[in-house]
């Protein structure tokens, strides 16, 4: 599946200024990158031996699939809407970073099949075998789209706000050299301890053993 750059602006935020990039594939599906202190690269030309990409500082990358119920309506069965926050506060502190922001709703399943999948963690199933309840497998993400949009702003090595082992793998896989993963455990309650605790244990995500012990990256 092939990725096309679209249109870029500036979008002010309660965090600080990004500048948004909209990038489309094949089937019309959108993705977002939001920056900070990155240049796009001409796609035209050959770097040239001063190119700035070279002196910059590595950026703070964070690739994040969309959330609705979390990102948008505050969700507590998650803790994707404050790991967006927290991730782009962090990257308007660096001064230097990038969200990926991936349409891929439900880790790939879609909107209405995470609410039938809600439906099942609500009568006592953990955030897996409801997937696996429901015939769909665990985790439907892909990351192919990353890529086109690091190599759009010149970045081939990242820090990476990430407590998924498949996002180190996969960038590291595909020529981006992940110099540093940045653990990110926010939004703990007492309604999402148990989907954390599934991800830990069942899904390989590090997360801390103990959850109110969770590295804050905005303090």
């Amino acid at each position: 599946m092939s990725y096309q750059f679209i249109t870029s602006a500036k979008l002010p935020t309660r965090h600080g200024e990004f500048d948004i990039h909209i990038f489309e594939n094949d089937e019309g599906q959108e993705h977002v990158m939001l920056t900070v202190g990155l240049s796009v690269v001409d796609q035209t030309t050959a770097p040239s031996s001063d190119d700035t990409s070279s002196q910059r500082p590595i950026p703070l990358v964070r690739i994040h699939s969309e959330c609705l119920t979390g990102d948008a309506f505050s969700s507590l069965k998650c803790d994707c809407g404050p790991q967006l926050n927290t991730a782009m506060q962090a990257i308007q502190e660096s001064g230097c970073g990038a969200i990926l922001y991936l349409r891929q709703e439900g880790r790939g399943i879609g909107l209405t099949n995470k609410i039938r999948a809600y439906a099942l963690q609500d009568q006592g199933h953990d955030t897996l075998d409801a997937n696996l309840m429901l015939g769909l497998p665990a985790d439907a993400r892909i990351y192919d789209m990353c890529g086109p949009m690091l190599a759009y702003i010149g970045v081939n090595a990242v820090r990476l706000i990430t407590n998924n082992p498949n996002k180190v793998a996969y960038l590291t896989e595909h020529g981006i050299d992940v110099v540093e993963r940045v653990p990110l455990l926010v939004g703990v309650n007492d309604m999402n301890a148990e989907y954390l605790a599934t991800k830990r244990d069942r899904m390989g995500h590090m997360l801390d053993k103990v959850f109110n012990t969770a590295i804050h990256l905005n303090k």
